[in-house]
């Protein structure tokens, strides 16, 4: 690329640029191993040189033989004079050798497994085999950064090639797999081979050994994305808070993504758009879209809009590079040119690399019926490393001879999987995973959540001070006062300061808390206040930060308008951090539908899957309170769906100070498990959910919360939430000093023996209801009816009758007075119901 000439068309190309282009002796560029050039496939694609020489820019797309670089569109002239003083500069010399000898692993690789398991998937890095030198000079780069660690994320395509030649897995364990062996290991758990994550070293050229993670992911392309991108933002923070310097380059994220999926998949503009974002930026993630140009069956006239499968990158000002899969000088300088400027400027970089798929989506897929000339075509094309290794001197008798030598060390590792009794572990949890389990929770593991009033009040004081100099608005000054004389015990403790109260005591403890979701900071309902701003210059003052000593954060973020790239990026932060609160919160808890593949393949189902823990905690208001179908149901029956083997806790604080010990005992815990708490909206400030301050020095949180008013009650009355306090409510109304009102603040694990001691006090009760505000077909009545039954039935067969809203399509009415109504009656039947 050297001399190179750099011309700018800004205008769209037209006939005349393009006969103009190949009188200066341009021809099509050459981006495609296969050399089609439909304009199905690259419609975009400017003039390129016959001899690799020149260059040339057709608007913001900058080509040269085997390379295109799009940079114009970025609006940093010093980022686009680099990004051309490097295009122009002579490359340094690859080690052909070394690339050679790459490339020929990796295909021999495959080759043994399609012989020897035939039938089986295994998704083939064939056609695009250049992603194996592509990663490694990409890594050779990063040890000449002084980076310590790589986390990467991709899909199945190729994952385990990258496994064992990139990440460092034994091959014999990968063997193993293919074996299958000890399957009574993972009954009714574990996942395929081709989606487990792994752990590894890598040594640089420079003598440097890298630390690889390469993360778990489900069949759900792209999900992962986030998930990588948040462990490495909170690897960076163990480093920062640990004394480390320079965090961002000592750890960064490579995601590696498909065409097709990074084209369609929308959580790919989520991430992306993380790069700048306070609390999110990570210095910078490598894009690496391994593209075979085709998804499944689908055409790229399908399932792009645009001229690239990159295209969605363009929401951002970064560099673009295209480089064709079979050119391995230029994949190995485009990988280097990706990684330093990741380096130099601090953000993301894209690689297109360019190839196409030997094999079917999958080694039982037949691709000739729905592609039949283009797999007639790659039937005819020779293996990459049969082409390169010509290019560079070898005769085929010298390729087979180290193909032989590659294929019986191949041997050896099949005979060493296949003799293991037990399944290999992939991957190696860092030590600060060892204070921490799965599983069953053990019953001594039920820590101590109260704190002395002394230092209530002494954490609260200091909640409601400001500077000096700080210039409040009188709603908060207001708001400020009040939270004075919660903490001094006049005044109960509302939802806002006791979750205040908790993060402060865990703070003064030595407990990070992070938390982020949409308008957090301030809350959706006004209730929260972490960040003061000065009415006068707008400057921020955070009292929970001023809890924290060295070592330890408060973090606090408004999130941009996602669920779930949001969410995954905190379940991914709480993968790296686990004795940190890491908490998500919707805005409405109506909206965590649009995180349900995180929700589904991460939260609650990493542990069963892939033996991976996490403790992040999902804040989701939920309440009817006629606001309408998208504003009243957080889909509590999904989640209690969801709960199976103690793998989450669904909880529902029905206090203010059920709430201060139910955040404690989630940090407290050595149990790491996923919370999911209800939290609620009008009840936020309503006396009757506000809590004494004496109730957060009680000992702990308590599941069950019984009613100590009656005793031996005609009727009991078990529900869960914002019902409760209606009700209590009504009985007052009523009079009523027979009935009593029973509070399930944890739906899961459910809490049979508190239940069973709580019916124990009421052994004469007529009448047993199950009351909920939610639908027939919603809340908890399906999970929580069957239980109640079985326990009724062990304690003489008393009957359990039960009121709600009739089943339903959406959750609520939209109309206030509908809602009002309908309540009513739900009241009603709850007292007179026989």
């Amino acid at each position: 690329m050297a001399d190179t000439q750099i011309l700018t068309v800004e205008k769209p190309v037209d006939q005349q640029v393009l006969d103009a282009f190949r009188r200066w002796g341009f021809l099509e560029a050459r981006l495609d191993p296969l050399e089609r050039h439909s304009p199905r496939r690259h419609p975009a694609l400017a003039l390129d040189p016959e001899e690799f020489g020149d260059g040339a820019t057709l608007g913001r797309r900058w080509y040269c033989g085997t390379v295109g670089v799009e940079f114009m569109h970025i609006p940093d002239p010093a980022r686009r004079r680099w990004i051309e003083e490097r295009l122009e500069t002579e490359p340094p010399a690859v080690d052909q050798e070394g690339v050679f000898e790459r490339l020929l692993e990796a295909e021999t690789f495959e080759q043994t497994l399609q012989s020897r398991y035939l039938g089986t998937k295994r998704f083939s890095i064939e056609g695009v085999t250049a992603l194996i030198p592509l990663l490694e000079s990409m890594l050779d780069v990063c040890g000449e950064e002084e980076a310590q660690q790589v986390v990467l994320a991709m899909s199945h395509r190729g994952r385990l090639n990258v496994m064992a030649h990139v990440v460092g897995v034994p091959i014999s364990y990968l063997f193993a797999g293919f074996e299958d062996v000890d399957p009574r290991s993972v009954l009714g758990g574990g996942d395929v081979k081709y989606h487990l994550g792994a752990t590894g070293k890598f040594e640089t050229e420079n003598g440097r050994t890298l630390s690889m993670h390469l993360v778990s992911n489900p069949s759900h392309l792209e999900a992962v994305n986030p998930v990588a991108v948040g462990r490495v933002r909170a690897k960076q923070e163990r480093l920062r808070h640990g004394g480390g310097e320079k965090p961002e380059r000592a750890v960064l994220p490579i995601l590696l993504h498909g065409d097709a999926a990074f084209a369609g998949q929308g959580i790919n503009a989520e991430t992306l758009n993380l790069a700048s974002l306070a609390g999110f930026d990570v210095g910078g993630t490598v894009h690496v879209v391994v593209n075979n140009q085709i998804g499944f069956t689908t055409e790229p006239d399908a399932y792009r809009s645009g001229d690239f499968a990159t295209d969605v990158a363009h929401r951002l000002p970064v560099p673009i590079f295209h480089v064709n899969g079979e050119d391995l000088d230029a994949v190995v300088r485009v990988a280097e040119l990706a990684i330093e400027y990741r380096y130099r400027f601090g953000d993301d970089v894209v690689v297109d690399l360019v190839g196409y798929r030997r094999h079917g989506h999958s080694e039982i897929d037949d691709p000739t019926i729905t592609q039949p000339l283009l797999y007639k075509l790659i039937a005819e094309h020779p293996p990459l490393a049969e082409i390169y290794g010509g290019r560079i001197g070898k005769d085929a008798d010298a390729i087979e001879e180290r193909r032989q030598a590659i294929k019986q060390r191949l041997d050896e590792a099949q005979r060493e999987g296949a003799a293991m009794e037990k399944k290999p572990r992939l991957a190696t949890l860092p030590d600060y995973w060892d204070d921490f389990y799965g599983g069953h929770c053990e019953p001594a593991d039920d820590p101590r959540t109260g704190v002395e009033a002394e230092t209530l009040a002494e954490v609260g004081e200091a909640l409601a001070a400001v500077p000096d100099d700080f210039h409040l608005h009188p709603k908060i000054e207001k708001l400020l006062e009040q939270r004075r004389e919660m903490a001094g015990g006049s005044r109960p403790v509302d939802y806002g300061f006791a979750e205040a109260l908790a993060f402060g005591t865990l703070l003064a403890e030595g407990v990070p808390v992070r938390m982020s979701g949409q308008d957090s900071r301030r809350g959706t309902f006004n209730h929260r206040h972490a960040v003061l701003i000065d009415v006068e210059d707008e400057h921020e003052h955070v009292p929970l930060a001023a809890l924290a000593d060295d070592g330890v954060f408060f973090e606090i973020y408004d999130s941009m308008l996602s669920e779930a790239a949001v969410m995954g990026f905190e379940y991914g932060f709480s993968r790296d951090y686990p004795e940190s609160l890491v908490l998500w919160e919707a805005q409405f808890g109506d909206f965590v539908n649009g995180a349900q593949i995180i929700l589904d393949q991460f939260v609650t189902a990493g542990e069963d899957k892939w033996g991976l823990l996490s403790g992040l905690t999902l804040l989701l208001p939920h309440a009817f309170e006629g606001q309408g179908p998208e504003h009243s149901s957080a889909r509590m029956e999904r989640f209690l769906q969801l709960a199976a083997e103690d793998n989450v806790q669904v909880c529902q604080p029905s206090t203010a100070g059920q709430y201060f010990h139910l955040l404690r005992r989630q940090a407290k815990r050595r149990w790491r498990k996923p919370l999911v708490v209800f939290t609620p909206k009008g009840m936020l400030r309503h006396k009757a959910s506000a809590s004494e301050l004496a109730t957060l020095s009680e000992p702990r949180f308590r599941p069950l919360v019984g009613d100590p008013n009656v005793a031996g009650a005609e009727r009991v009355l078990l529900c869960s939430g914002k019902i409760g306090h209606e009700l209590i409510a009504e009985r007052a109304k009523r009079k009523d000093e027979r009935t009593a009102i029973v509070f399930l603040d944890q739906l899961y694990p459910f809490p049979e023996d508190e239940v069973e001691a709580e019916l124990a006090r009421h052994p004469q009760a007529q009448h047993l209801v199950w009351v909920q505000e939610e639908p027939a077909n919603m809340g908890p009545l399906f999970f929580v009816v069957p239980r109640l039954e079985r326990l009724l039935g062990a304690r003489g067969g008393r009957r359990l009758r039960t009121v709600k809203r009739s089943e339903s399509a959406s959750p609520a009415t939209g109309s206030a007075k509908a809602h009002q109504l309908e309540q009513k009656t739900l009241l009603t039947l709850a007292f007179e119901l026989r």
